[in-house]
């Protein structure tokens, strides 16, 4: 779910993508170390790129800036992960079943600079104080993994995109000292609350991610894992501290530059809260439908319940059977153990006969029909109900709050004696 959001230009396209967002064809070129460049000769930055308006844009997007001195005019290469070439054999269904595999490239700073800042982007320049013989292991690294032979790894939304790289790069060049100081402190954030706050502009796509994200999304994240999202990265960085040659903690942060101005609205500070009114919605839904049921003797009453039934039910059914399928058939982790399960359930395409039948005036749903309806609904009060243990810790109130209601409505009007209808 991390998309650095790079639009295609020169049929190259950097992005670290949440699971459903646009690909493109990417050129990707390694360079050799060479064999006379110092680590005095090494200057390295953070770059930082704002969201942009596209959905693979709003997560933002970082990369690894080499300068390199000693030969005249200085060059740059800006090293980005989360590369990947939708061309790539079997590349579609690999993205399906969660098998993906991203490279690293490098490319052209200054065309990117100018690329982003077109789309309205900010972005900022963070100096990093390494020292040398570090700064050349780094570019030793970064170059080395940029080798054809070595360029692709197994990208995962959450734990290794294209920030997550970039962060473990740094890292290792410093002995490990920003992961030492990033993993205690903690701001109570989760995967999934730092989704939705970034997706907010995609209402849609962001319901859906919310509804196929399981508790995987839900653990409490240290500063080191949230720095899955580029903008946090960049800003805990500003509080890590490294020692220099004399053994004097210093600010990691040597010099930040802003190089490009936003002109796109921020993403929120936090999630949206929509819980009352999705139950607000499931209720009233839940009585609407209880409503066309004691009105039956209307055709319109008629057809407006099988319409609306069977829509709900067609939508839960297809919806557990997509989240069945990503827990047993993928390797979308953060997509396993969904509670939702227990509200979008398969089983609701087995009543889609009869509620398609409840256009008939004299329509009497089955048993079976009548304990598939007392079974979904019971299911879906487990879902509330199982909240009381700490093992279901899964964030799905959303959900509840709109689909309980919905269910026991259906079950109601399923159960309901012949004269009452």
């Amino acid at each position: 779910m991390t998309p650095d959001g790079r639009r295609p230009l020169r049929a190259r396209a950097a992005m670290c993508a949440l699971w459903i967002l646009a690909l493109f064809p990417l050129f990707s070129a390694a360079q050799p170390v060479p064999s006379a460049v110092a680590g005095a000769d090494i200057d390295v930055a953070l770059i930082t790129v704002g969201p942009g308006e596209e959905v693979w844009e709003r997560f933002g997007h970082n990369a690894i800036l080499i300068t390199l001195h000693g030969s005249g005019t200085p060059s740059q290469l800006l090293y980005n992960y989360g590369m990947f070439d939708f061309a790539q054999e079997n590349f579609y269904l690999n993205f399906a079943r969660g098998r993906m595999l991203y490279r690293i490239a490098t490319s052209n700073a200054d065309e990117d600079f100018a690329m982003y800042a077109a789309e309205g982007r900010w972005i900022v320049r963070q100096d990093l104080n390494i020292p040398p013989e570090q700064r050349m292991a780094l570019f030793a690294y970064l170059s080395n993994n940029a080798r054809p032979e070595n360029a692709q790894y197994r990208y995962e939304y959450f734990t290794a995109n294209c920030s997550t790289r970039v962060r473990d790069a740094l890292d290792a060049a410093l002995g490990g000292a920003i992961k030492a100081q990033l993993i205690a402190p903690s701001r109570g954030f989760t995967y999934r609350m730092d989704t939705l706050r970034l997706m907010r502009p995609e209402p849609l796509l962001m319901l859906g991610m919310d509804a196929g994200l399981g508790p995987f999304a839900d653990q409490r994240l240290t500063y080191w894992d949230e720095s899955f999202v580029p903008m946090e990265f960049m800003r805990r960085l500003r509080e890590v501290r490294v020692r220099d040659a004399a053994g004097t903690p210093q600010p990691l942060v040597a010099r930040e530059t802003s190089i490009a101005k936003a002109r796109l609205a921020e993403p929120p500070d936090l999630p949206p809260d929509w819980i009352w009114q999705a139950l607000v919605i499931g209720i009233a839904s839940g009585l609407s439908l209880l409503g066309l049921i004691r009105l039956r003797a209307r055709a319109w009453a008629r057809a407006a319940f099988a319409v609306g039934a069977g829509a709900i039910s067609l939508a839960c059914g297809v919806g557990g059977l997509t989240l069945i399928a990503l827990w047993g058939f993928t390797e979308h982790i953060s997509a396993w153990r969904n509670e939702n399960l227990l509200l979008l359930d398969p089983l609701c395409l087995l009543l889609l006969p009869a509620w398609l039948g409840s256009v008939r005036r004299h329509w009497q749903p089955s048993t079976f029909a009548r304990r598939i309806a007392f079974a979904i609904a019971t299911l879906a009060g487990l879902a509330f109900f199982i909240k009381v243990f700490p093992a279901f810790a899964q964030d799905n109130r959303l959900w509840i709050a709109l689909l309980l209601p919905v269910h026991l409505a259906l079950a109601l009007g399923a159960a309901l004696p012949s004269n009452a209808r």
